[in-house]
Parts: structure tokens; sequence; C-alpha cells
């Protein structure tokens, strides 16, 4: 039994920012394992990930990192390009390939106690393979790849299908202040966060950029606040790093704020350099202690 699972796809990535363009493998798959391995190994990690045989180099570097990595061969690696402006909250993307979906056969052996599902496209996981794991253990969702459909390389937003038949199945969901829009139709954090748990989901997780973000799990409401960075360099896997910092937390029953805070602290160093977040336990830790405020 493993205790986290992610699973999602390794993307190939054209990073075009104010100062530079940078390309690198990205994908909530690699920001998210990376992550979760530059903090100490209290838990066992497991991750499910695809892309084409000829660029499994970025899987087998994971792999060196001493990372658990299931590989299942694609006929196409996940291709994006994210061009950021001045905010970097904001940003424009194009998709030049697309992996094959994952499939209940690809799960068959895989137990874990969290399920982390890297959303990266519309199709990526079906709803019979996230119910078929919600039976397993706890499902968390990035809710961004189910938000987005591809026609002709462009990436258009889009509603979420069959979003009340997944959502019963779904333990912890994340969305930013832009998808939980579009999943709901409000614009209150508050009020979309009891519109999703009257949907099924038991913990609602916003991400509201430089506002901080809002928890909402058993009835209560916890406000995180963002930490600023020294500069903002790259925003590229902030909400994966997030994601990573918080079930890293949770996974190990900590409290939902000081979840929260774990998490947003990882996002504030991230931001500061290109590529997955590699700093440690210590420097997140340093980062919430400069700005400490009571826990809940």
């Amino acid at each position: 039994m493993t205790d986290i699972c992610c699973i999602g796809h390794i993307t190939l990535d054209k990073i075009i920012t104010c100062e530079n363009t940078v390309y690198m493998n990205g994908g909530t798959s690699f920001y998210f394992a990376n992550g979760i391995n530059s903090l100490p190994h209290k838990l066992s990690f497991k991750l499910v990930t695809s892309m084409a045989e000829k660029d499994r180099k970025a899987v087998d570097e994971l792999c060196a990192k001493g990372i658990d990595v299931c590989f299942f061969p694609s006929k196409e690696t996940v291709y994006f390009e994210n061009k950021y402006g001045a905010d970097p909250n904001h940003r424009t993307q194009r998709v030049m390939a697309k992996a094959d979906p994952f499939t209940l056969q690809q799960m068959e052996g895989i137990e874990a106690r969290f399920y982390h599902l890297g959303s990266l496209l519309d199709d990526d996981f079906s709803p019979e393979l996230i119910k078929a794991l919600s039976e397993r253990g706890l499902v968390s969702i990035d809710a961004q790849g189910f938000l987005r459909e591809v026609r002709d390389e462009k990436v258009y937003p889009t509603d979420w299908a069959g979003k009340e038949e997944v959502l019963r199945y779904t333990d912890i969901l994340k969305l930013n202040e832009q998808e939980m829009t579009a999943v709901t139709g409000l614009e209150s954090p508050r009020e979309v966060a009891l519109r999703l748990a009257s949907w099924g989901v038991k913990e609602v997780v916003i991400t509201l950029g430089s506002k901080g973000s809002l928890i909402y799990a058993n009835g209560q409401f916890f406000e995180i606040p963002a930490y600023p960075p020294k500069r903002v360099v790259d925003a590229t896997g902030c909400g994966d790093t997030y994601a990573a910092g918080y079930l890293y937390c949770r996974a190990q029953g900590m409290s939902y704020d000081y979840c929260g805070r774990f998490a947003a602290a990882m996002c504030t160093l991230k931001l500061e350099h290109n590529g997955p977040f590699d700093a440690t336990i210590e420097e997140v830790e340093a980062v919430i202690a400069k700005h400490q405020t009571p826990f809940v």
C-alpha cells in the first residue's frame, strides 16, 4: 500500500515569459513528483505516468532520483506551449501533441491511501476510472485539465462534462480562481466551496494567487495567506507544487491550516526559479515562520 500515488502525463513544455524562453519537462506528475521527492521521505510515493518511448529520458531521470515510477508508453507525449504576460497568474496555451488517456487496466494492482489525479486535458481520466479509484482510497483531483479542450492546437475553456458524477467520487478538489467560476458559475470562493461540497466534495482547496488560498473541510473555512517571493521567475507548476505540499501534510494527519500554509510556502520558493520545487523542508518552514500567525 502506497501512501500517495500521483497519476498524470509528463509533458514537454515551452515556457515563454517576459524575460526569456525555456524548454523543459513539465505536467502535474512531473512537478508533483519532484516536490514530494525534495521533502523528507516520511511517506511512500508512487508516480504513474505516460509519454512517448522516445521521450522517456525524463522518466529515467526521475527514477535516478529514487522516485518509484510506473511508466506506460504512449503514442505521443503531451507538448504544451505556455506563454505568460506581466501577470504570472495568467497564461495562454497551445497543445502541439496529446498522449493516450489513462485506463482502468493500467491501475490494476496499484493500491494507495491517496490518489492524486493530475489532469492536463479533458479526456485524461474517465469517470469509470475515477469511481474505481475512489473505492480503493481517497481521490484528489486537480480541476485544470477537465476544463481544457484542444482544437487545432489551441486550448479552449470548456465546461466539465459529467462533473457532478465525478465530484461525488472526489475527496479533495483543487481549483484556481478562474477554474472555480468555470465549474460553478459563482465568483465568491466561499460560495464556490459550499456549492462543491453540496455536490459531494469532502475538501475544497481554492488557490487565489497573491491573495492566498481558501480551504473548506469538515464544515469549516481556513484562510491561508500567500507568502511574497523575493522575485517571480516562473509560475509554471505552482499549482502542482501546492498540491504536493498539501497532500504531503494531509497524509501525515496535520491540520488543514498547517497543510495550506506549508503548501503556500512551497509555492513561494518554487516561484523564485525555473523548474520544479527543489528546496528543503527547513526552507519551507523558514518561510512560514517569517510570516507567523496563530494556527487554527
